[in-house]
């Protein structure tokens, strides 16, 4: 299979939000997603951009993609937190993902990046098994925390 690596591009945004909704579809999800065309467009590739975008590309179609953006660990220094990897479902197998992780690791490494971070479903096994065997560790005792838009008013609301 032949395809290639590279940033993403503000007209990416419509294959980008695609694949977005494909993973939600696959996480059973699929009525969570409610970002737009227009906030990925505004939030990726404005002045200030939020987040970064790796994109594979397939006979000039978006065929995958890491999102990811940089964070700051008080202990470690520069981080990334890869969001999302994501293949579309009949591109899998066909070394894109990893190509796509592998990409993004090796750019971490150049740009001095202290730790790449990212969570992984607890039933989705095949990626949790292609995690471990790279390397990666999945940590034990750590939880993931989140306070959605309801849980923000009920809190303001209290207090």
């Amino acid at each position: 299979m032949n395809f290639s690596i590279r940033k993403g591009k503000v007209n990416d945004c419509p294959a980008i939000l695609g694949l977005i909704k494909e993973l939600a579809e696959f996480e059973k999800e699929s009525d969570a997603v409610v970002v737009t065309i227009e906030d990925l467009e505004r939030d990726g590739f404005g002045i200030n951009p939020l987040f970064n975008v790796l994109v594979a590309e397939n006979k000039n179609e978006i065929v995958g993609m890491a999102f990811y953006y940089y964070r700051y660990s008080t202990w470690k220094g520069k981080t990334i937190h890869l969001e999302d990897l994501i293949v579309k479902n009949e591109m899998r197998g066909k070394n894109i993902g990893s190509s796509l992780y592998g990409a993004l690791l090796k750019q971490a490494y150049k740009e001095h990046i202290k730790r790449v971070e990212w969570v992984v479903l607890d039933w989705n096994t095949p990626a949790r098994d292609f995690y471990l065997s790279s390397g990666a560790k999945i940590l034990n005792g750590w939880e993931t925390v989140q306070m959605d838009e309801k849980g923000l008013k009920n809190y303001i609301s209290r207090n």
